[in-house]
C-alpha cells in the first residue's frame, strides 16, 4: 500500500471500539488510525469488549487495530486508556505505565490553557453497577444481535439500491425514557465539570458524539462526547485550540486496505487463545 500523508493532531478521542464483537467495524477503525499522528491518544472506554468476549471470535481486522495502536506508540504518539464499564476488569491496574501506554480511570490535560477532565462517564450510569450490572451484560448480548441483523439488512437494502438504516438509533431516538437518560448524563457530567473548574468534560458511554456548551450560576464548561464505532463511527479532535467531531469517511488514498487486508498474516489460533487467557486472567 502506498505512504498516506497523516494528519497530524494534538489529541484525538476515540471510544467504545467493542472489539471483540460483531457490531465492531474494526476495519474503519484501522483506515482511522492509518490516517492521523496524534501527539496524544485518548482511548476513552470500552476498546477490548471483556464482557462479551468470544474465545472463537477475534478477527484478523480487531487484531490489526491493536498492532496500528502499537505502530502510533513506536512513532512517538502517547496513548491513553482510559477504562470504561466493558473493560472494567483493567481497572485494578490503573496507574500502569509502559513506554507511550499509559492505563488510568480517568485523564487531566492542559490545553492550551484549559484544563480538560477524560472520562468514560459509567459512573453515572446505575445500570452498570450492581445486581443491575447481569442485566446490562444481558441487554448488551441482545444489542450485539441487533448490530449484527442490521449489518445483514444494510447488505440487503445496498443491494437493492435503498439507504441504510440504524435500528438501535431508531430505538434510541424514539424512546422517550432514552433520550431523558441521554440528556441527563450529560448535564450531570457538566455540572460536575463546572463544579470542579473544568474547562472541558470528555465522556464516551453513551455512544452519542456530541458538543455543547452548558452554563449556570456557578459558571460555564464544554461537554463533549467521542461517540462510538459501532453506529457512529465518530472521534474527537483537538487541533489548534478547538475540538471537532470527526465522522469517518472512506479515504481514497486508503481504500486499498481493503485489498491488502488478506495479506495480514492469518492469526493462529494459538494467539486468540492467548487473548482469550489473557482476557479472563483479569477477571
Amino acid at each position: 500500500m502506498q505512504n498516506i500523508q497523516k494528519r497530524k493532531l494534538e489529541v484525538a478521542v476515540l471510544s467504545d471500539l467493542h472489539l471483540g464483537t460483531f457490531g465492531c467495524h474494526a476495519l474503519e477503525i484501522v483506515q482511522y488510525l492509518k490516517s492521523i499522528q496524534p501527539k496524544i491518544l485518548v482511548l476513552n472506554g470500552d476498546i477490548i469488549d471483556i464482557w462479551q468476549f468470544r474465545r472463537k471470535y477475534f478477527p484478523a481486522t480487531h487484531m490489526q487495530v491493536i498492532r496500528e495502536l502499537f505502530k502510533l506508540m513506536e512513532q512517538g504518539s502517547k496513548v491513553y486508556y482510559i477504562t470504561g464499564n466493558h473493560d472494567e476488569a483493567l481497572r485494578k491496574y490503573s496507574g500502569t505505565e509502559i513506554g507511550n501506554l499509559i492505563l488510568d480511570d480517568k485523564l487531566v490535560l492542559e490545553l492550551d490553557g484549559k484544563k480538560t477532565w477524560i472520562f468514560h462517564g459509567d459512573v453515572f450510569d446505575a445500570t452498570t453497577k450492581g445486581g443491575a450490572k447481569f442485566i446490562a451484560k444481558l441487554g448488551g448480548h441482545g444489542y450485539d444481535f441487533l448490530i449484527w441483523l442490521n449489518h445483514i439488512t444494510n447488505k440487503i437494502l445496498t443491494l437493492l439500491g435503498k439507504e441504510k438504516r440504524s435500528f438501535s438509533k431508531q430505538v434510541k431516538n424514539s424512546v422517550k425514557k432514552a433520550v431523558a437518560w441521554i440528556n441527563d448524563f450529560e448535564n450531570t457530567a457538566a455540572e460536575l465539570a463546572i463544579e470542579k473548574g473544568f474547562d472541558y468534560v470528555v465522556c464516551g458511554h453513551i455512544h452519542q458524539p456530541q458538543i455543547k456548551e452548558y452554563v449556570n450560576n456557578k459558571g460555564k464548561t464544554t461537554y463533549l462526547n467521542s461517540g462510538d464505532w459501532i453506529e457512529n463511527l465518530s472521534a474527537l479532535e483537538y487541533e489548534r485550540g478547538s475540538w471537532k467531531i470527526h465522522y469517518f469517511e472512506e479515504q481514497p488514498q486508503i481504500k486499498s486496505l481493503k485489498i491488502d487486508l488478506p495479506d495480514i498474516p492469518k492469526i493462529p489460533d494459538v494467539i486468540t487463545e492467548k487473548v482469550a487467557f489473557w482476557i479472563q486472567s483479569v477477571l
